[in-house]
């Protein structure tokens, strides 16, 4: 585990941060005002509750520690590492008791304000975890934390080192690999998504790599109707989660 620490910001990240993983704390600073907003007051009182001290500095300071990132006010050094791994996938999926599983795997996602949408998006469509390769893709990153709005800290996100050994493992649980690939044939409204799921979305511009392509069971596409051929992936992402919902309920 790497073990260097790691600077979030933004209210609902820092708040569900300590909300879930108190522990993982280890500076608090909120910035220097006559009157704190109700979201700040908020975190402020979780602070106390767990006994977390707090530091008020300046506006000039704050934009300085989060590279002039909108931080909202509040940014907070935490300890760094993956809460998740991949040998929790099994557990994940057995507890998956309301619902037939289902999983999002992103390949190859190299915009952090793109990751963290989708794992928002994820955790609002109840996905079980977020599987990421460790290559070749942005981590989990502050920017990622600040526009997932917290759900990084609710929905587990598993990065591992072998995606196409961790596809083939899902498959042999009974898991079906659902791609998504402009030029697949099949309509993803024809496909029957009731049964456990991954759906596996590709990078931005390249979409899926071959070998990723190669050990879906099915690759579909939704039509485009405009002039722009495809979608922004987090919308993307949306729309091929919710039709999973859809299909469920």
């Amino acid at each position: 585990m790497n073990q260097k620490n790691e600077t979030i910001y933004g209210i609902h990240a820092v708040h569900h941060l300590i909300k879930q993983n108190p522990d993982r704390v280890l500076n608090l600073w909120i910035i220097d005002k006559k009157k704190n907003s109700r979201e700040l007051n908020e975190i402020v009182l979780l602070c106390e509750k767990n006994e977390l001290n707090i530091e008020h500095v300046s506006k000039l300071v704050m934009d300085k520690h989060t590279d002039h990132g909108v931080h909202q006010g509040v940014m907070a050094k935490i300890k760094s590492g993956d809460l998740w791994s991949e040998k929790d996938l099994p557990r994940i999926i057995e507890n998956c008791v309301d619902a037939p599983p289902l999983l999002l795997i992103l390949d190859g996602v190299q915009d952090p304000h793109n990751l963290g949408a989708c794992i928002r998006t994820a955790n609002a469509a109840g996905v079980a975890a977020v599987i990421i390769p460790k290559d070749k893709t942005v981590s989990v990153t502050s920017t990622v934390r600040k526009v997932a709005c917290g759900a990084v800290e609710y929905t587990p996100i598993i990065s591992v080192t072998n995606l196409s050994r961790t596809i083939k493992s899902l498959k042999e649980i009974g898991i079906w690999i659902v791609g998504t690939d402009s030029v697949a044939t099949q309509n993803l409204y024809d496909v029957d998504l009731r049964p456990p799921i991954a759906m596996v979305m590709g990078g931005e511009g390249t979409g899926l790599r071959k070998n990723t392509r190669d050990h879906c069971d099915f690759l579909v596409s939704f039509p485009v109707h405009g002039i722009v051929e495809s979608l922004n992936l987090s919308v993307a992402t949306g729309v091929c989660l919710y039709e999973v919902l859809r299909q469920r309920d």
